[in-house]
């Protein structure tokens, strides 16, 4: 039996513990440049999966961030950065990891192998919802189990591997392969594999937002700024937009109770009211909202 590219060694292991700690660093910054490099080959397919998440969060249905151990910490932490970034209610995520979500410094390495409690957090789960299942070797049974729940529910499957031509792959609507090369530590995923599925989660809810209407010109309109650190950035963002200066910026954003999208078109000259028509009536695009104020 071929072994998988995840469990292959790494050209300079060998030794690799006898060298200075600064070679040990080349090497291992090497490794994690090269990691990242393979994402590349992969961006038609993330782009793919980044439009049936958002089909899902505008048809008010949910996403689904599904895996097991160092995968599942790159997933989780996908998840929880959307609410704060682009405004996505919490009550369109769900994170549903093998074990559960540390609470602690340890995380348990048996659960993968179990499915308990996945199909009872999956029972609600629609033909709308999208499914991001991530697993490093393409084989955990806790992943393949839940993409299996999802195929027989009609949901959409994204599956995201370090391994080409595995289960997950083959089970997944959308198969995003990230081929990363034998990690310098053998089997350590947490690693090369970590870095790749972590800029590939970034990539797709990122591009999820632009096509959610969330981004503009570089910028996160759909912020909700609810403390100091936002409420500078979200000004900076409508007076840079509207062109206009800080304190009119600030005054938009007051009136609209800290949402950038109305507060530009506020800062524009539009009152509350036609502000939220206006995005009302463009699928809250900034852009299209602003080509119609205009």
């Amino acid at each position: 039996m071929t072994k998988p590219q995840t469990e292959a060694l790494h050209a300079a292991s060998e030794g690799l513990d006898a060298r200075p700690l600064t070679e040990i660093a080349e090497i291992l910054a090497a490794g994690q440049i090269a990691a990242a490099e393979v994402v590349r080959a992969a961006e038609a397919q993330i782009a793919q999966g980044a439009e049936l998440m958002a089909h899902s969060i505008s048809s008010h249905a949910r996403l689904h961030y599904i895996a097991a151990g160092s995968s599942g910490l790159m997933a989780a932490a996908d998840a929880q950065e959307l609410g704060g970034t682009f405004s996505i209610p919490p009550s369109q995520i769900r994170i549903h990891m093998a074990g559960g979500l540390p609470t602690g410094v340890e995380m348990p390495g048996d659960t993968e192998d179990e499915a308990e409690g996945l199909a009872q957090g999956l029972a609600d789960l629609s033909a709308k919802d999208t499914v991001i299942a991530v697993s490093a070797s393409g084989e955990t049974p806790y992943t393949l189990a839940a993409a299996d729940i999802a195929q027989r529910a009609g949901a959409s499957v994204i599956g995201i591997a370090n391994n080409p031509d595995t289960s997950l792959l083959r089970a997944a609507n959308v198969a995003i392969c990230l081929a990363t090369p034998a990690e310098v530590l053998s089997g350590s995923t947490r690693m090369g594999a970590g870095t790749a599925q972590k800029i590939a989660l970034n990539i797709l809810s990122t591009l999820m937002a632009v096509k959610l209407g969330h981004v503009h010109d570089g910028m996160m309109v759909n912020v909700h700024a609810d403390n100091a650190k936002l409420r500078a950035r979200a000004a900076g963002i409508v007076a840079r937009i509207a062109r206009v200066d800080a304190t009119v910026a600030m005054a938009a954003l007051e009136a609209t109770d800290g949402a950038v999208k109305p507060a530009v078109l506020v800062a524009l000259g539009a009152s509350l009211a036609e502000a939220r028509a206006l995005l009302t009536n463009t699928n809250d695009n900034l852009r299209a909202a602003l080509a119609r104020q205009t």
